[in-house]
């Protein structure tokens, strides 16, 4: 299987795993000069790379990297970037700091990660009624211990 992946601009870096069993692969901020991002703050930092994924079949998922979650409140802004087999564009991340201090986007750093991931696509069917289960209806916090 392939993955394709286009250098848009100079500096742009090649996303890989860390390790051989890394599910993600680091992306790396592609900006010409460091970015503050203070705290609350909205950000998109681009990473000068385009994708295209094997096939129709999969999507690149963006995840947080958890040190610079957990370290920093530094998280993606939609909780999940999702990136379709058909676009080209660029690949982006929006950041948010939710921490209550500033943090520092260094040029060439780990921003996220991405994780290439098969999706399915079924034929949506209307229907007036669902089949019955165990849980049916219940909802938040209605499968823990009474």
């Amino acid at each position: 299987m392939e993955f394709k992946i286009r250098k848009l601009r100079e500096g742009a870096k090649i996303p890989c795993r860390a390790t051989e069993g890394a599910a993600g692969m680091d992306l790396y901020a592609c900006i010409d000069e460091s970015i503050t991002l203070a705290p609350q703050q909205l950000v998109i930092v681009p990473t000068g790379i385009a994708i295209e994924l094997p096939d129709n079949g999969c999507a690149a998922f963006l995840y947080a990297r958890s040190g610079l979650g957990v370290k920093h409140g530094i998280c993606l802004a939609n909780g999940v970037g999702v990136i379709d087999s058909d676009y080209r564009g660029e690949v982006c991340a929006g950041l948010c700091n939710v921490s209550d201090k500033p943090y520092v986007i260094a040029p060439g750093e780990r921003i996220a990660q991405m994780v290439i991931a098969p999706v399915f696509t079924p034929d949506v069917v209307e229907v007036s009624e669902l089949s019955d289960t165990q849980r049916g209806a219940g909802g938040f916090g209605s499968t823990g211990k009474k």
